[in-house]
């Protein structure tokens, strides 16, 4: 039974025929730019028509003439349970990410625990305009810790992939043990064939593996042929170079095996070449980058121009708010800095025009985030049968006004503060620039994530092994 003190929120009642007046549209349906003064006709959960001057009939009428009206952005990765430790490590290494967070307090959580991070990671994504997340949550120990972290999102009102990853055990039980990271069948079975069955549902399923970077070749297989099984997206972290890796040839030998394609994600991929790169993209599999923390802790650059050298379309995402910002419109300003930069350094001279435009990393925040979920013409573009997953901003903010193309305008200068109206499948979930959840529940709720992280922190602190630089000011309020 789930506690009460955490009730599941109905879902709303079917949403009302919507017609948005949009003072600029930007579809990303196609090859069209941004467009003046168009119409958006929504019907239940789906864009019925786009057009000027639509004629139509609408319960409810949108007035967003003063807005730059798109589609909801697709953060491809975020290991949102960690949310209520944001911050704690700006100052980490990677060693004291995996020693304090990752193999310590986070091996604490409790199922409460994980519902309490993930749900307000995933409204934090939520306010600012990403409607799909895909929650690489690789800290589950039981059913119920996967139970509890799938009733957050489906509270959140996000669109999200749920992507089961198994968690280690407390560094004083053992730690990451032999065979440990290979993902038990009955709980992928329980959660397929129940509650995650429907991939058309607004929450539905994938697998956080383990791939040949970090487990041995009949951990890697294992969780690659569960993956097939049950007809899963699978997802690994590639922050190794393929040499160091726990089976050097891995990739080579799944891709081998029919294993490799478009069905499995792969994460950083920072310290591959582009030969490499170019290997992984020929199988069909996507590839995510984390700019900001690859840039943060991680030896290598970030790979997105290498993916792109290499004939793929790379998808962005967060990764660990324990460290970077989760604002996915500073993360996607960055990949496009840093590829432009990576592009400018290997041409040795200065261009005649610059070798990436801003509409290439709307692509990586949108497009590229659908095709590697398999959602590609139901999410990432307002075009009739998409889903209405559609994201307002104010268009007259300081840092917006004037605009002069409203691409230019969100993708370089535009920042959650902006979103004004978020609708998921049809459903409003932002409005006014606040969100319409229950704020008294969210209230509770915060006062109760506070008390889990001081929590996790004693019992972490207790081993000897858990560590806030003595220069950082946030330090003593922890430790109290």
């Amino acid at each position: 039974m789930r506690p009460a003190t955490f009730p599941v929120r109905p879902e709303p009642s079917r949403p009302p025929r919507r017609l948005i007046r949009c003072g600029w549209l930007i579809t990303m349906d196609g090859a069209a730019g941004a467009v003046r003064d168009s119409e958006i006709l929504v019907e239940g959960d789906r864009i019925a028509a786009v057009g000027h001057r639509l004629h139509a009939t609408a319960e409810a009428v949108i007035d967003a003439s003063r807005m730059i009206v798109m589609p909801g952005l697709v953060n491809m990765h975020l290991h949102t349970f960690q949310a209520g430790f944001r911050a704690v490590g700006s100052e980490w290494s990677a060693a004291g990410y995996f020693r304090h967070l990752y193999g310590n307090a986070s091996t604490r959580f409790t199922p409460e625990d994980n519902f309490l991070g993930t749900y307000f990671g995933a409204l934090n994504q939520l306010n600012q305009g990403v409607t799909t997340l895909f929650d690489y949550c690789h800290n589950i120990r039981s059913l119920e810790q996967a139970e509890r972290s799938i009733d957050a999102l489906e509270e959140s009102g996000i669109r999200a992939v749920f992507a089961l990853g198994r968690g280690i055990e407390a560094p004083e039980r053992g730690g990451e043990r032999p065979g440990a990271r290979q993902l038990p069948r009955d709980w992928v079975s329980s959660l397929r064939r129940g509650r995650l069955g429907d991939d058309q549902a607004r929450v539905t399923m994938a697998l956080g593996i383990a791939g040949p970077h970090w487990s041995d070749w009949d951990t890697t297989l294992a969780n690659f042929r569960l993956a097939r099984d049950f007809g899963l997206i699978s997802s690994s972290h590639v922050t190794r170079a393929h040499a160091e890796g726990q089976v050097p040839d891995g990739y080579d030998r799944l891709a081998a095996l029919g294993l490799l394609g478009p069905s499995h994600n792969l994460v950083h991929c920072n310290r591959l070449s582009v030969i490499e790169i170019a290997r992984l993209v020929e199988t069909g599999a996507s590839i995510t980058t984390t700019n900001s923390n690859e840039l943060h802790d991680y030896p290598g650059h970030p790979a997105t121009w290498r993916v792109i050298q290499a004939g793929g379309l790379p998808s962005t995402g967060i990764d660990v708010e324990a460290m970077v910002s989760g604002d996915f419109w500073r993360e996607m300003q960055t990949a496009l800095l840093h590829a432009r930069h990576e592009a400018l350094v290997e041409a040795r001279e200065t261009p005649p025009s610059i070798p990436l435009r801003s509409r290439d990393a709307l692509r990586w925040a949108t497009e590229a985030g659908a095709r590697a979920l398999g959602m590609e013409g139901r999410i990432g573009k307002i075009a009739p049968g998409a889903k209405a997953d559609i994201i307002m901003l104010r268009a007259d903010d300081l840092n917006l006004l004037p605009v002069h193309d409203p691409i230019l305008a969100v993708v370089e200068q535009a920042h959650s503060g902006n979103v004004d109206a978020v609708l998921v499948d049809g459903v409003l979930r932002k409005s006014g620039g606040a969100l319409l959840d229950d704020q008294t529940l969210r209230t509770q709720r915060g006062r109760d994530l506070q008390a889990s992280v001081a929590r996790l922190v004693r019992e972490a602190a207790s081993t000897n092994q858990w560590r806030l630089q003595p220069d950082q000011p946030s330090s003593r309020t922890m430790h109290t």
